[in-house]
């Protein structure tokens, strides 16, 4: 285990986490807070009932400036997915997803037209590759990794007032909407259905930036444990879980991501990599889908449950799946042949040898609270 730690980097927040009874363990290559004194469950239903604070800095922040016109930077990153970056207003975040040759999903990521630039959050785990893929693909543009900030999430319907208490003005912000406030960068989204910001801000002042939103009435530390089971509730999908290079943006139900312009038809058609396939499957539907998944009883069905039809034929597998504490059942995501994935059908689960029932839902689980 001292190999393992070695090789392990740390947050900046370390100590702080430390501190509050953080439970550290390795993840993408970090020590990482999974869960404080509290416990998994409560700091779930306190993210849901006031705010959590998350620290996500272990997540890559890019910014990506033109060496020419700033139309050349959003049409060369455009070029890299299948979503409308040219037609981003200046001070708008949206969802991306790199893709490969083949169709599959490198990474999903969020990106900001931040006017003569844009900035850019990959996810931890591919965030190597991700800078590399960038440099590779688009020898136009300066790709330069934001390494002295930190990244914290703050999230739950007490998140406004609290921050609005720290930066006035936030509170004026809806959903996908990006500031830059002095040296603080503040974008109202999140990871967890609720309605909440991520904050980007300078390494030095990010200890006593996370201490004062945690003095503001009803916000607590929130570790990993409850970031999963609050996605999972949100239906939002885990990189190299619920989608990785060998599932298209059609089978993860993230169609949405893809607006008009870069459809067949629009403005902009195709010209990213796996345009074949992403646009064939847009055209003729795939012949698998992402879908919520209730299992009947109290017995999770966690990543890697076989599901198959009730003749016992094999129709598909979850790829994320647990007990959603805002729900008070076991909830799982995963994917299954097109002609089962309606909502309502009914399915079997493989645990420990057993087929148990489980049935396909709509996604999310948990209705959403953005701010629109």
């Amino acid at each position: 285990m001292a190999d393992l730690d070695d090789r392990l980097q740390r947050l900046g927040l370390h100590d702080l986490h430390v501190e509050l009874g953080g439970k550290m363990v390795p993840f993408a290559g970090y020590e990482m807070p999974v869960q404080y004194p509290a416990g998994v469950m409560k700091e779930h239903l306190h993210t849901r009932a006031a705010a959590g604070l998350f620290d996500v800095s272990h997540m890559g922040q890019v910014i990506l400036r033109p060496k020419g016109t700033m139309d050349d930077l959003k049409l060369a990153f455009e070029a890299l997915m299948p979503v409308d970056v040219l037609g981003l207003a200046e001070g708008r975040q949206r969802y991306g997803l790199f893709t490969n040759d083949q169709g599959g999903i490198l990474d999903d990521l969020m990106f900001t037209n931040r006017g003569d630039h844009l900035y850019v959050v990959v996810n931890a785990a591919c965030k190597a590759e991700d800078i590399a893929h960038m440099i590779a693909m688009m020898p136009g543009v300066s790709v330069e990794p934001v390494t002295d900030r930190a990244l914290l999430a703050l999230q739950g319907p007490g998140a406004e007032a609290a921050l609005e208490a720290l930066l006035p003005g936030v509170a004026a912000m809806r959903f996908m909407d990006h500031r830059v406030m002095g040296d603080v960068w503040v974008s109202r989204s999140g990871y967890t259905g609720e309605d909440g910001f991520e904050i980007s801000i300078p390494m030095a002042g990010a200890e006593g930036f996370a201490r004062t939103l945690l003095a503001q009435p009803g916000v607590e530390p929130i570790g990993l444990g409850a970031r999963d089971s609050l996605r999972l509730e949100a239906g939002l999908c885990l990189y190299g879980h619920d989608i990785d290079t060998t599932t298209s943006p059609v089978e993860a139900a993230l169609i949405w991501a893809i607006q008009k312009s870069r459809r067949a038809g629009g403005a902009r058609e195709g010209g990213f990599p796996g345009a074949e396939r992403i646009l064939g499957e847009l055209a003729t539907g795939p012949e698998r889908l992402r879908v919520g998944l209730r299992p009947e009883g109290r017995v999770p069905m966690r990543e890697g449950v076989e599901v198959f039809a009730p003749d016992g034929t094999p129709v598909g597998r979850v790829t994320s799946g647990g007990f959603g504490p805002s729900v008070a059942a076991p909830i799982a995501m995963g994917y299954v042949a097109l002609g089962f994935a309606p909502p309502g059908t009914q399915l079997l689960g493989e645990v420990r040898g057993k087929h148990l029932p489980l049935t396909t839902s709509d996604l999310p689980f948990h209705p959403t609270s953005y701010k629109r």
